[in-house]
C-alpha cells in the first residue's frame, strides 16, 4: 500500500523538526525509535534514528521505569519559559488528567518559532496501560483548534478515514488486509468529506 497522506505528513514534519532544530524533547517517547527507552518500540520508525543522532534528543516521562532522559510532569514541565526548540508529544494527551494545562505548558516552554508535533485520538479504542497511565480523553477538530489557538501556525491532518476507522475500532482492527480495504474504500468514495477519523497529526509553530 502506498503511503497515506497522514503518514507522509508525519514523515515530512518529523524530518523538518530534526533538520531545522538542534534539540528535541520527546514527551512520552512517542517516536518509539529505541528499544532502550520508553515502553514501546516500533521497527517501522527506525528511519528516525539517523535524524535523532544529529540533535540533542531527550525523552521525558513522569516515571523512571522506562529509562527516560528526563523525569517530569507534562502539567508542570521542568523547563524555563521560551527555552525549548522543539517538542514531540505523540499519543500522550489522552492519557493525562488535564490536557489544557499540558498544552499551555508546551506553549510556555517553547521558544518563539519553536516547533511541536502532536498526535491525538478521536475515534479510537480504549487503551490504558494499567499501573502506568489511564485513558481519559478524545479530541475533535474544534478541540485541537482551541488547545493550540495561541500558536502562530497550526496544521492538522486526519489519521484514517471513516471506513478504516470503523475497522480499527472493531475486533478486526489489527488485520492489515482489512485495514487496507478500508483505506481504499475511503480513498475511492469519501476522501475528505467526512470528519470520522481515528485521530489527528498536528504540526505547530509558536
Amino acid at each position: 500500500m502506498s503511503q497515506s497522506p497522514w503518514e507522509i505528513f508525519f514523515r515530512e514534519k518529523i524530518k523538518k523538526i530534526f533538520t531545522d532544530k538542534e534539540s528535541v524533547v520527546d514527551i512520552g517517547g512517542g517516536l518509539r525509535s529505541s528499544k532502550d527507552k520508553g515502553n514501546c518500540f516500533d521497527e517501522n520508525r527506525v528511519w528516525i534514528k539517523p535524524l535523532i543522532e544529529k540533535v540533542d534528543y531527550k525523552i521525558l516521562d513522569p516515571v523512571s521505569d522506562y529509562n527516560p532522559d528526563i523525569i517530569g510532569d507534562i502539567h508542570n514541565l521542568p523547563f524555563n519559559d521560551n527555552s525549548q526548540e522543539a517538542i514531540v508529544c505523540i499519543a500522550v494527551l489522552e492519557h493525562i488528567h488535564n490536557p489544557i494545562k499540558a498544552c499551555q505548558e508546551i506553549y510556555r516552554v517553547l521558544k518563539p518559532g519553536g516547533y511541536c508535533f502532536v498526535y491525538v485520538p478521536f475515534l479510537y479504542p480504549y487503551h490504558p496501560s494499567p499501573g502506568y497511565y489511564g485513558d481519559y480523553w478524545r479530541f475533535t477538530r474544534e478541540t485541537i483548534n482551541m488547545l493550540f489557538e495561541d500558536f502562530s501556525l497550526l496544521e492538522k491532518i486526519k489519521v484514517r478515514g471513516p471506513f478504516e476507522t470503523l475497522i480499527n475500532l472493531s475486533p478486526f482492527g489489527k488485520i492489515k488486509f482489512l485495514a487496507k480495504i478500508g483505506y481504499y474504500v475511503d480513498k475511492l468514495f469519501l476522501k475528505d468529506k467526512f470528519h470520522g477519523t481515528s485521530g489527528y497529526n498536528v504540526f505547530l509553530i509558536k
